[in-house]
């Protein structure tokens, strides 16, 4: 893998990992997904508009596809990790929805766009995928209902993830990161408005959003598509069988703040994992 993807990666898994933590005590509405995504237009519209008229893409009805179809699986992906949040703890189904994706994606990669990842490479996507199991499997952890609700909600996003990043593995063929990302975003915005702002009881809804939960609104807004268009580059330089598991190296960064500001314990098992998620990174980039 290029160390220039590699260090894309690694900011995105910072930004990312922090997202999540904002994530962690937010609503899992459809008010609260739309007034992320509606902020994080604001945010980028100037850089979109720059990447626009710098580059003047020639957009067709395939860039309409690519990035509408993105953004439903994006608005998908959000709910369920938010349902996961409700009940699980972010060492949970943090670790587990970021650690099926990278192994759907690299079988998806294998099978549908016949990529050939190095015997090196294979083998650092199953130490990384491997350690996502070791900090996230605790028999004690693994017992009760909702725990296994939040398990459950935890694969169906990774199911998501593996889905995404197949289908922007080409998107980003036709439409450059930044202005895939800002339209992906657009297309949230478009598909949830008539569900959220139609009636006044709805815009009513978004703007005890963003009052109550400001914070986390700001945080996923700015920092969400950040780390996605750091990740959609990354996918322009390097195989996506490359980039879907080395992308998980923000678990480290979300074990860390499970630890330190979630007051989340089973420091050892977690530290054994991460181990095996900086082997897994090391044998990918040398892959």
């Amino acid at each position: 893998m290029p160390i220039l993807a590699l260090a894309l990666l690694l900011s995105a898994a910072v930004a990312h990992a922090t997202w999540n933590y904002f994530a962690k005590g937010a609503s899992s509405s459809l008010h609260f997904t739309f007034a992320f995504a509606a902020l994080a237009e604001v945010v980028y519209l100037p850089l979109a508009v720059t990447v626009f008229l710098w580059t003047r893409p020639d957009l067709g009805w395939d860039a309409l596809l690519f990035v509408s179809v993105s953004g439903a699986l994006n608005i998908a992906y959000f709910l369920l990790l938010a349902e996961g949040y409700k009940t699980g703890d972010l060492s949970l189904v943090y670790p587990l929805a970021r650690g099926t994706g990278p192994a759907l994606s690299v079988a998806g990669a294998v099978i549908i766009f016949g990529e050939r990842p190095t015997g090196l490479a294979l083998a650092g996507a199953a130490l990384v995928v491997a350690g996502i199991v070791i900090m996230s499997w605790s028999p004690k952890a693994m017992s009760g209902a909702e725990v296994g609700r939040s398990i459950a909600f935890a694969l169906a996003t990774g199911a998501c993830i593996a889905a995404y990043t197949l289908w922007d593995n080409k998107g980003v063929t036709i439409v450059t990161p930044v202005l895939y990302s800002y339209g992906l975003d657009l297309a949230r915005v478009a598909m949830l408005a008539p569900f959220v702002v139609a009636t006044a009881s709805g815009r009513a809804a978004v703007a005890t959003v963003f009052r109550e939960q400001r914070r986390a609104v700001v945080g996923i807004g700015i920092l969400s598509p950040g780390a996605y268009i750091l990740v959609l580059a990354a996918l322009t330089i390097a195989p996506v069988s490359y980039v879907a598991p080395a992308r998980e190296v923000s678990i480290l960064f979300g074990a860390l703040l499970g630890l330190r500001l979630l007051g989340e314990s089973d420091a050892g098992r977690r530290l054994a994992g991460a181990g095996a998620i900086v082997a897994g990174i090391f044998a990918l980039a040398l892959g």
